[in-house]
């Protein structure tokens, strides 16, 4: 017998629900961003699964972007959309005219810019979701209006996001935690041949000991502490072979690479700039790190998990939640290089512990935070809510 959820209950998702066996549904994502970082990842690899599992998955993005691009490559079907700012009204009657032609169950509103077109929406599905990704308070004013009226239901990527929205006044009970995914399959450990390639093709001599980084280069990825970080563990152990890559493109990317000139590491630190694949740089890699000030769960960790990297992470947001320190890694309180050299000096000294860790986040990864966990738990989100909303208007089935 079907349980009766009234319209102010909390929605509860059993986290391994089943619910492929269930009518299939109709779904738009909302994603309006130019570029491709960790949230687009989540956006695509969430679409991508539930295609497969034979949704109708569809996403309603800017044409401009990366995310079309790439979606229009795994046959994904694009409606364009572009969303200047959080009240851009030409956007939001433009959404409806497309919502009220494709007729979805879902649409789930995935970024900023795009949680701001949620109350034109209204009306226009059986549910409407957000997903927030960042762990720092939203803005009190507009938060408890969006996510506690606007939308049936709200997922947090992390535990501490979830924390930050209740904080801005969100009703907890609104929330549920959904971690996000990697693709386990294609972020795996490389084979010895695989590594040799990667060190090569990254210039790496026989020796080196590698740290790598990804991550858009802004002040909250704190990568400035982990080239403080690199200088200072030169400097004390001048034997070891130290070599740093930061991967990603951003607003302080000269600030940075003045540091690195300042601190005389231009030889130890390389910023590569934007790329597009990360596999070659985890494969080439001892260690991962993750510095971030403020970070709402860190893609780029689980991706370097997965690959099976011990990870040096901040004491911050999500990045808690995954990585386990001592275990999987090494958690660092946040802007302290001493601690991100330590961490690192231990790791350097260590091939077991880096084996153990490697292999043990690895395994974390596979069995908590695949792309097939987040999407079957989103899924079932999805259900949740459009059968809320079907017993609010009396039509229980």
């Amino acid at each position: 017998m079907m349980q009766t959820v009234q319209p102010g209950d909390a929605i509860q998702v059993p986290p391994n629900r089943n619910t492929l066996d269930a009518p299939a549904l109709s779904i738009a994502g909302v994603d309006p961003e130019l570029g491709f970082a960790g949230g687009e990842t989540q956006v695509l690899g969430l679409t991508v699964a539930l295609a497969a599992a034979g949704h109708r998955a569809e996403l309603i993005c800017d044409p401009a972007g990366r995310l079309w691009d790439r979606a229009i490559t795994a046959g994904i079907r694009c409606h364009p959309l572009r969303i200047r700012n959080a009240i851009d009204l030409a956007a939001g009657i433009r959404l409806r005219a497309i919502l009220k032609r494709e007729c979805y169950d879902v649409v789930h509103f995935h970024t900023a810019r795009a949680h701001s077109m949620a109350p034109f929406a209204r009306g226009f599905a059986r549910a409407l979701l957000v997903t927030r990704r960042m762990d720092y308070r939203p803005n009190r004013v507009f938060a408890p209006y969006l996510y506690n009226r606007a939308v049936d239901g709200v997922v947090a990527i992390s535990g501490g996001v979830a924390d930050s929205l209740a904080v801005a006044g969100v009703d907890r009970r609104r929330v549920t935690v959904v971690h996000s995914g990697v693709d386990r399959d294609r972020f795996h450990p490389p084979t010895p041949e695989e590594r040799v390639h990667a060190r090569i093709a990254l210039g790496i001599s026989y020796g080196e000991f590698v740290i790598s980084a990804v991550g858009a280069l802004e002040p909250r990825k704190g990568h400035r502490y982990l080239i403080e970080a690199i200088a200072q563990r030169a400097q004390t152990a001048p034997s070891v072979k130290l070599k740093c890559f930061i991967a990603g493109h951003g607003s302080i990317r000269g600030e940075l690479e003045r540091e690195i000139a300042k601190l005389r590491c231009a030889e130890r630190v390389k910023l590569l700039g934007r790329i597009d694949d990360p596999h070659g740089l985890l494969w080439a890699s001892d260690v991962f790190a993750m510095p971030s000030l403020k970070e709402g769960l860190g893609v780029a960790a689980l991706e370097a998990m997965a690959s099976a990297l011990p990870v040096v992470a901040s004491d911050v947001g999500g990045l808690r939640e995954v990585v386990e320190d001592e275990r999987t890694g090494i958690i660092v309180p946040p802007a302290n290089p001493e601690a991100i050299a330590s961490a690192i000096g231990r790791l350097a000294d260590s091939p077991a512990l880096r084996s153990q860790m490697g292999a043990a986040a690895r395994a974390r990864a596979v069995e908590n935070y695949s792309m097939a966990t987040m999407a079957a738990r989103t899924l079932g989100l999805y259900r949740a809510c459009v059968r809320k909303t079907r017993e609010a208007r009396g039509r229980v089935t």
